[in-house]
């Protein structure tokens, strides 16, 4: 709460349960008696935690906020939420009772110990009630406080939660409950950070799946006890359980994305996440349980510990920040609208809180490489400007005040490089690439105003630390150069591909002073625009000495060296054709198929599109053998692989230290379904989808395609459809926005301007 905002006595107050680097410990409960005298006006809670929180107020559980009040570097800032609580507050006695639970602050965080930020959970409320004579009095978290732990043994965001139903502390939150055996609270330091409202959207229980099936596997002895639910689905959440059982029954309850060959769960790519949770039942018949302070990545859901005759139900229960769904795309080819499918739900699995690189493992990051390389498609799939928002003041806090350095991660973590370090080529660039398509997909200038100081600070960092003759990543300053094209296959067996990481900082390099110039100019910085025009300029003729030969060949020789160096203008124009052939040749050496990594891949289909290619843009789409999109779905993928061979029948699973069935970068794809198979664009002229350009670009085996997107102007939408040499065309312009419709030059009218409302037509083809 920002003391400018609110008049803050409070105290943060905790639990003395305290577990260690590897110990997790109860969960602390929390209680205050408070009387309320007079008739209620108004009442409004304010209140954040160190850790979790999950409030209740006379027996009622204040808001839907799920790990609230978020993740950030909590060294830096937490966030806060108010709620309304006028109708949960009667006159006489009232009680607030807050859980509080280890979250990102003192539970494990990636691989780490726990207790990264902190040794255990702290709390912070302000309560203000308003009485409708005019009257004010304040509630504030204080050592008057009582406290105890009770029911949740334990509760860790990666390996876990146990509750044991025998230890229900009853209705604890309400008044006339008995708290004389309960101690006082503990007060702590104010840690002198930035408390301020939270503007992000939090994360909630979206929906709730059925599991499809249940199974028993393994000997007798086993089945008899263990069962498995399939949901079908592939999610992030948790399982929330409906059981009968006699008092004393231990349940354990593990999770997986996938089987092994024989039936039973595939746990060995959580690495050390336990991804556990333990149930112990009162045995006071029909009992419900869903975990408070965990999620999980998982398809499948093991209970073991369960009799033959007892009855158990098991139902997922989806989790992730409420990123209203906005986009929606569909095709005649039933393959690649699972595709489009599982990139939803990839999105929908990592978006929570921060956009992470997966929900499973013990990583479970906010990449920034990862976010760059998707957010084209996340801002079609859903409406996440607010999260960027958010994600985006989480790089500001992580970049280094001094240098400018932008790391891997961001809130950072020091899992994954040291604190200052630079995170390299197609990583650190989210920085830039972010907020600049926000700005294009929503129209939103603001993005700009609050992150160029942060974009101005990383683009000069790397002139003076990363760059020698105007090529970044040079050898003789970078000796690691950055993660390269992650994942590519192309790379003889290495990570990080074999595309030279000086011409993937390079091309990158280029697209940060594009941006800037442009954001320069936008925010009406005349000065700062023409140096970094002039910077580009400089770039590009570097990059075209350095990697590109008069054939029009490019350094590296990869698919992705191609991509980029197609993709970011870094070709002159008299050698676009010939590189662009070069491109497909190794394309077709490759057996058509991609080899692209976590880089290149979001840009191949536009680069071949680009270049005349579209044919073979649609080939490596409807490619089903690998490496492909298609190939995980024909294989039960529900969302998008970390590696094109996550699994194989020959090689069966990738190794286990880095094998993630829900990641999202390679769904980058879903822009180009939108907006080339659908054909349905915004106008970087106009950004914010104020000029809408259809630009459907039939091809492969697609004989229709449709797209709707909610934009800030309202719905729009276009559907094609193929019969013979005619193309049928239905096309939505939201009001206050304008539209035009460009055609390929096979048709007989390839441009024509749209006003609102509804158009339907037909063309012919040439």
């Amino acid at each position: 709460m920002q003391k400018d905002d609110l008049i803050w006595n409070a105290k943060w107050i905790l639990s003395p349960a305290c577990g260690g680097p590897r110990t997790c410990p109860p969960a602390g409960y929390l209680r205050k008696i408070f009387s309320s005298k007079g008739q209620i006006g108004k009442a409004v809670l304010h209140i954040t935690a160190l850790g979790l929180y999950r409030c209740e107020i006379n027996g009622r559980r204040i808001g839907d906020h799920e790990f609230a009040p978020g993740w950030t570097n909590y060294r830096k800032r937490v966030y806060f939420q108010s709620y309304d609580v006028t109708g949960n507050i009667s006159s006489g006695d009232n009680v607030i009772g807050v859980i509080l639970g280890d979250g990102w602050y003192s539970g494990h965080i990636a691989e780490k110990d726990r207790q990264y930020y902190g040794d255990r959970p702290r709390l912070l409320v302000l309560l203000e009630i308003f009485s409708k004579d005019g009257k004010k009095t304040l509630l504030v978290s204080d050592e008057t406080w009582k406290t105890r732990t009770g029911p949740i043994l334990e509760n860790d965001l990666i390996m876990g939660e146990g509750y044991d139903a025998r230890l229900s502390l009853g209705d604890w939150s309400s008044p006339g409950y008995d708290d004389a055996a309960w101690l006082s609270a503990m007060t702590a330091q104010d840690p002198g950070i930035v408390i301020e409202r939270s503007a992000a959207p939090p994360v909630r229980r979206i929906l709730t799946l059925s599991a499809k099936s249940e199974k028993r596997h393994g000997p007798d002895w086993i089945r008899k006890k263990r069962r498995i639910y399939d949901f079908g689905q592939n999610i992030t959440g948790r399982a929330m359980i409906k059981v009968r059982a006699p008092k004393g029954t231990n349940l354990v309850i593990r999770h997986a994305e996938v089987l092994n060959p024989d039936g039973t769960l595939y746990t060995e790519n959580l690495r050390s996440a336990r991804a556990t949770d333990y149930y112990t039942c009162a045995g006071s018949g029909e009992e419900i349980w869903e975990p408070l302070f965990t999620f999980h990545g998982f398809r499948y859901v093991e209970v073991n510990g369960l009799a033959n005759e007892d009855f158990c139900e098991v139902s997922g229960v989806v989790l992730h920040s409420d990123t209203p769904p906005t986009g929606r795309f569909k095709c005649s080819h039933p393959l690649i609208n699972q595709l489009q499918s599982n990139i939803q739900w990839g999105q929908r699995g990592n978006f929570l809180d921060v956009p992470t690189d997966c929900p499973q493992r013990d990583e479970r990051l906010g990449w920034t490489g990862d976010a760059q390389a998707f957010i084209r498609a996340a801002c079609f799939n859903m409406d996440v400007r607010g999260f960027f928002h958010k994600w985006l003041k989480d790089i500001r806090d992580a970049q280094e005040e001094a240098g400018g350095a932008v790391p891997n991660t961001a809130p950072f973590t020091s899992s994954f490089g040291a604190s200052g370090e630079d995170a390299g080529s197609g990583w650190a660039d989210a920085a830039l690439i972010c907020p600049w398509t926000i700005y294009l997909c929503y129209g939103d200038i603001e993005i700009l105003h609050e992150n160029y100081e942060s974009m101005k600070a990383y683009i000069e960092y790397l002139g003076k630390n990363k760059v020698k003759d105007n090529i970044r990543s040079h050898p003789d300053l970078d000796e690691w150069g950055g993660f390269g094209d992650w994942l590519a296959l192309d790379g003889s067996g290495r990570t990080d591909g074999g595309t030279p990481k000086d011409l993937i900082g390079t091309a990158f390099y280029a697209n940060d002073a594009d941006i800037m110039a442009k954001t320069a100019n936008l925010l009406g910085n005349a000065k700062d625009s023409a140096r970094y025009r002039s910077l580009h300029r400089k770039i590009v003729e570097a990059f075209q000495r350095r990697f590109i030969t008069m054939d029009g060949l490019v350094a590296g020789g990869t698919q992705t060296s191609y991509v980029l160096a197609l993709h970011f203008g870094l070709v002159p124009e008299k050698l676009r054709k010939q590189t662009g052939r070069e491109l497909v040749r190794k394309i077709e050496q490759n057996g058509m198929r991609l080899a692209t990594g976590f880089l290149g891949t979001p840009y191949l289909l536009h680069v071949l599109e680009s270049v005349g290619r579209l044919d073979i843009a649609y080939k490596l789409l409807e490619q089903e053998a690998f490496p492909s999109w298609l190939f995980p779905i024909k294989n039960g993928a529900t969302t998008i692989w970390e590696r094109w061979d996550g699994w194989t029948p020959e090689k069966g699973f990738q190794s286990k230290d880095m094998n993630s069935f829900n990641h999202y970068a390679y769904g980058a794809v879903g822009d180009w379904l939108a907006c080339t198979v659908a054909g349905l664009q915004f106008d970087p002229e106009n950004p914010g989808y104020s000029h809408i350009i259809f630009k459907p670009r039939p091809g492969g085996s697609i004989s229709w395609a449709e797209a709707s997107l909610l934009t800030v102007y309202g719905k729009t939408s276009i559907a094609w459809k193929l019969k013979g040499d005619k193309l049928n065309l239905d096309i939505v312009v939201p009001q206050g926005a304008k539209g035009t419709l460009s055609l390929s030059k096979e048709w007989e009218s390839t441009i024509s301007i749209l006003k609102p409302g509804k158009h339907s037509m037909t063309v012919t083809r040439n």
